[in-house]
């Protein structure tokens, strides 16, 4: 009795162990789970804005395209007045021509001693065009200003100079502009302020000036951010 419950005792065991066996799978034999490729990173986006070459031009204040301001003045508050945009060039050039964008006309504007020019960060006059009153009169659009005589511009800080005389109508003659008014300086202090005015009474550009004495009367009353570019 004892042996033959002993043998039936072994014969169980048996038969768990062999069932065990075809049940459980070996680590080694389970099927190699590849992990999740980490998602890929997405490339830089490179969003190029618009450059003067682009418009066979050398420099510019800023995109045309944002140019969509107009800025208006009386004779009375800029007549006389040197009007200066700093412009920063990254390269040399030989600088021939102002552009300035004529948004509108006065054909009954009485214009004389108008001009544009170029002063240096040390406020020497570089060049100057001739009398652009009757440039001022026709054709209301972004056109080049030819410089009296043509020079060697040096990497550096500029400031193209306008000048105006004569009477006209406030909202007639005007000029293309961006929409940042007075913001434009923000954190500057002459003499390196973007848009300023200087002098009173003048009839052609002086060759020297002061940009310590750079100030903001006309930009306050909605002269400036004037558009120019460079050819």
């Amino acid at each position: 009795m004892h042996t033959r419950s002993l043998a039936g005792l072994c014969a169980a065991l048996t038969a768990l162990f062999v069932l065990t066996g075809c049940t459980a799978s070996p680590a080694d034999s389970r099927p190699a789970t590849a992990s999740s490729p980490a998602p890929a990173s997405p490339g830089t986006r490179v969003v190029q804005a618009p450059l003067p070459q682009d418009q066979n031009l050398l420099a510019w204040t800023g995109d045309p395209n944002d140019a969509g301001h107009v800025t208006a003045q009386s004779a009375a508050g800029v007549g006389g007045r040197v009007t200066l945009v700093r412009i920063v060039l990254h390269e040399r050039i030989t600088w021939s021509n102002i552009w300035l964008g004529l948004a509108g006309i006065d054909p009954q504007a009485q214009l004389a001693d108008c001009y544009l020019g170029v002063y240096d960060a040390s406020g020497t006059l570089r060049a100057a065009t001739a009398d652009i009153s009757p440039q001022l009169m026709t054709d209301p659009v972004a056109k080049p200003f030819a410089l009296a005589k043509p020079f060697t511009a040096e990497p550096g800080t500029y400031f193209i100079a306008l000048l105006l005389n004569g009477t006209w109508a406030t909202n007639l003659l005007t000029l293309k502009a961006t929409g940042a008014g007075i913001s434009v300086n923000a954190g500057l202090n002459p003499p390196l302020l973007r848009y300023s005015n200087l002098l009173t009474g003048q009839t052609s550009l002086p060759a020297k000036v002061n940009l310590a004495e750079q100030s903001t009367s006309t930009i306050n009353t909605g002269w400036g951010s004037q558009w120019y570019a460079i050819s």
